[in-house]
Formats: C-alpha cells, structure tokens, sequence
C-alpha cells in the first residue's frame, strides 16, 4: 500500500516523518516515470530497428504503464492532500505537477459563469459597492456529443392574386428516404476509421444514449456513405497519381472467407503525394486501394499511369513499373529506394551481435538522416546542393565500408546479407541526392500506412472484399483530410451533405485542401 494513503498518524513527530518518507515516496516514483519517458523517447527514434508494428505495441504498452504510474501518483497527492494537518485543519489542494499549463485553444467556445459575492457588506451591512476589478480562471469543459430531430417542414401558399401554389423543394438527403443526417453519418465513418471503433461497439454507446441503432443499419450506412463518396475518391487518385514523386506501400488485411469460417489475406494499398518537404504550398493527399491478394497486377493497375519518381520498398511486384515505355523508351517510374528498410536490417544485425561493422553503418546512415531534417522545407534547389555537397561523402564512404565489410565477411553472414541488400540496391538508394525533390526515405506512405495497422487490431478483419474496398475509399477521404489539417469529421459532414447535389464537374472544389476556402466564400454568394 502507498504511504500516500495509509492510516496517518497523530502524534506530530511521527505525521513530520511520514510526511518525510511520502516525499522520497513521490520523488522515487517521479524518477522512474521521468526514467520510463525516457525510454519511449528513445523507442520513438528507434522505430527503424523493427517492424513498426511491433515496435508500436511496445511503445503503447510503455505509454499505459506510464499514464498509470501517473494517475497512482496524482491520486496519492490527491489523498495526501485531502487529510487534515496536525490542528485539523484542512490544506489548500495543491495542482498535481505536470510541467507548465499551456493555455487553452482560442478557437474553443467560451462560457463565462460570473460569481457574484453578495449584495449585503459582511463588515458593516453596506448595500453599495465600487467595483475594483476582478479575477478571472479558465477551466476545459466538455460537452457530450448529443442527438436530436431535424424536422424538415415545407409550408404549402397559396397566392391570394392568382391561387398559384408554391412551395420550397424538398433538401436532398444522403440517404433518400433514409434516417441518418449527414452528420450523423460523418461520426460514424469517422469514429470507425479514424478513431478505430467497430460498429457493434457504436451501437452500444449509441444505446447508452437512449437511440438504439443496429450494427446491421450502420453498416448500410457505411455503404450508401462510401458510394455517395466516390467521385471524391477519385478525384484525390487522379491528384495523387499526377505528382511527379509518389510514395507506395501495402499492408495486409484479414478478410472473413464466405462460407469457410476464417480468414483470408488481402492488401491495402497506399499511394502518397507530399511534395512539403520541398514545396510548402503543394496539398499533400494519399490514396487507398484494396486487392484480394499481393500480386504485381494490382501495383501496376494502381500505379501503371504514373510517371516520375517512386519511392517505395523491394517489392518485386513493383518491377515492371521501372522498365522502359515501348513507345519512348522512357521509364514508367523510376525507382528510388528506402535508407529506412536498409538501416533497419542493419539494426538487426547490431541489435543480435553488436557488430561493429553495422554500427558505424548505422551511425554514417544517422548522419545522411540528419541532414535530411536540416534542409527539410527548403526549395528543391537548395536541397540538392546540400545533398552534392554533405551527403554523397559520406554515401561514397559508406559504400567502401560495406565492400570492404563484403570482402572479408562470410557470404551467408547476417551481416553479408543486410549489407547486400542495400548494395543491390545502390544506384536507388543513392537517386535522392541527385533530385532535390526526392526523399531519404519512404516514410511517407508508412505513416499513411500505420493508422491502418492501428484499426486492424480493433475491428479485427474485414467482412469481405467489398468492405476492404469501402475502407480504402473512407481512409483515402479520412486521412487525406488529416493530411491537410481540417476537423475531419466537420469536413466530412459538410461534403456528404451537399455532394449529392454537386455538379460532377465541379467535384475538385470539395477537395480538402480547397474545403475552407470555399465554406467561407459560400455566404458571400
């Protein structure tokens, strides 16, 4: 049991002593949640030594046991602050210590509560009182989301010249005759691939609330919501697929088998446009897809009208994008490949047999990234020259060390094998510097990739091929929209109730990254 909340003595000098003991007590543990930040921290950096997914796991698990030790903490100081002293009096509660207080977001809805002292003077009965000032303290509050009835009511005149009817036309719905609003539908796409919340749980919150919606009826929802979506989707896949540097990357999807009670493998696909790190101004968006299976025709069908750059992994599927065009002799695509996947098969080696081979490899790659993070935002110009001028040294020095490494290595060492695979690869993982509108990496489309990794785990598997093809388009919208900075769910309420409606060939203007504009020219119109 914490001394925080055992039986406090009475005598003085023993309350002084336990007081005593509660403060080393609180200092002890204040070291080890410090000690345990600081190992997520370095997890955090070191996400490149294992698969990401794992390396999240371990990195959540650290993070609850750290919000525990300091929920233990400030309950104990809420304890001990709560026992009277020694004259049995009770102490001022203390804030519990969590570093400076940031103030709070502008943009938030401000209640004022005005608390008035009275209107009789307590010294000497007075009524009448100058005001001097006074003292303000701002609390967060939150207000539970709520539902309400939207009655959409069309009153039927009569012109009393000539007995014309008229009447205001009906507002289309999302769902014709159906129940939801759009906002409604917005919260529930949003709650299931943004905040990871299956339906059947939904409905269980939803029911809490006193409105029974079934898993089956929100699940239609998703449905209609996806196919009233999808010019959208598409117009994002045309965005993304005409830059001139894209980021790719898959990731597997259980998928319920009909009729044979489990599971299959499909793949999620992602195709990422973020041109920020050289261009400021450029929207950046990502671009899902699904496929029953990882064969190379999906990556070429998704990527096969593309021209440019690709950063993207080994992947043999994406071969046949970087042969030449038959009828300009041009590559489709030309590859440029990821220091993150060869560095971490360097870690590997390191993390198994502390070469020290892989550990200066390590440290020369540690550089290559730091520079990265130095020149990050400037114009591509400026980038390649930086590159030309740090980088390339150090590449040519590495490249010694790993044919040297090779030369002297057994052939079936681990450390052969991770060395070849960025030898194999050298004129790809080298093709950054020669662009300074390339990347060191392909960490783009992993973080674009990892939300779905996040999702998985909670909705556990898609119920069919159809519905890996719903969360593509959805994820497509969803992140996208994060990409650019908005309120996801404000942005997707507001596109599917006006979408239906909207001409077709105006469909880029409900992009997200022209969504602002746009709200705040609507009144003006």
């Amino acid at each position: 049991m914490s001394l925080a909340i055992a039986s406090l003595p009475s005598d003085p000098d023993e309350l002084r002593a336990f007081a005593a003991a509660l403060q080393v007590e609180v200092h002890a543990k204040t070291l080890y949640i410090e000690k345990l930040k600081a190992e997520l921290a370095a997890l955090r950096r070191a996400r490149f030594g294992r698969s990401s997914e794992k390396l999240d796991r371990t990195i959540e698990q650290l993070e609850l046991a750290i919000s525990e030790l300091e929920e233990n903490a400030a309950e104990d100081q809420a304890r001990s602050a709560d026992a009277p002293a020694s004259d049995g009096t009770k102490p001022a509660r203390q804030r519990a210590r969590g570093g400076t207080r940031r103030p709070l977001p502008e943009h938030l809805p401000r209640e004022e509560v005005v608390h008035e002292p009275g209107c009789i003077c307590p010294a000497c009965g007075g009524t009448v009182f100058s005001k001097l000032g006074q003292d303000e303290r701002e609390v967060l509050e939150y207000v539970p989301s709520f539902f309400k009835r939207v009655a959409h009511i069309r009153p039927k005149l009569s012109c009393r010249h000539c007995e014309t009817i008229i009447q205001a036309p009906m507002p289309s719905l999302p769902i014709e005759r159906g129940l939801p609003g759009p906002g409604l539908l917005a919260h529930v796409a949003v709650s299931k691939f943004c905040d990871h919340q299956p339906l059947h749980r939904q409905a269980g919150i939803y029911a809490r609330a006193g409105v029974e919606l079934d898993r089956s009826v929100l699940a239609s929802w998703i449905g209609e919501t996806a196919a009233l979506l999808d010019p959208l989707v598409e117009a994002i896949g045309r965005y993304v697929r005409a830059g001139p540097a894209l980021h790719a990357d898959d990731t597997p999807v259980p998928v319920l088998a009909p009729g044979l009670g489990q599971t299959k493998v499909g793949r999620l696909w992602v195709v990422v446009r973020d041109e920020r790190p050289w261009d400021p101004t450029a929207p950046p968006a990502a671009f899902y897809r699904y496929s029953a299976d990882r064969k190379g025709k999906h990556a070429q069908a998704l990527l096969g009208s593309c021209r440019g750059f690709l950063h993207a992994d080994a992947y043999a599927g994406f071969e046949k994008l970087y042969v030449a065009d038959p009828g300009t002799a041009a590559p489709r695509l030309v590859e440029v490949a990821c220091w993150a996947h060869a560095r971490r098969y360097l870690y590997e080696v390191f993390d198994h047999t502390g070469s020290a081979t892989a550990k200066v490899a390590l440290e020369t790659i540690g550089d290559l990234f730091a520079i990265e993070r130095e020149i990050k935002g400037r114009r591509p110009a400026e980038r390649l020259a930086a590159r030309q001028e740090r980088s390339v040294p150090l590449l040519t020095d590495l490249r010694r060390q790993f044919d040297d490494a090779l030369a002297r290595t057994s052939t079936k060492g681990k450390l052969a094998v991770a060395i070849r695979y960025s030898t194999a690869r050298w004129p790809a993982l080298t093709r950054y510097t020669t662009d300074g509108r390339l990347e060191i990496s392909n960490n783009a489309a992993e973080r674009a990739i990892r939300p779905l990794a996040l999702g998985r785990r909670n909705w556990t598997f898609a119920g069919s091929d159809a519905g890996g093809r719903r969360a593509a388009a959805l994820y497509t919208i969803i992140e996208t929209a994060k990409m650019s900075g908005l309120d996801v769910e404000a942005y997707l309420a507001d596109v599917i109730a006006r979408i239906a409606d909207h001409p077709i060939n105006r469909i880029d203007e409900l992009l997200p990254w022209h969504w602002r504009p746009l709200r705040q020219a609507t009144p003006a119109t």
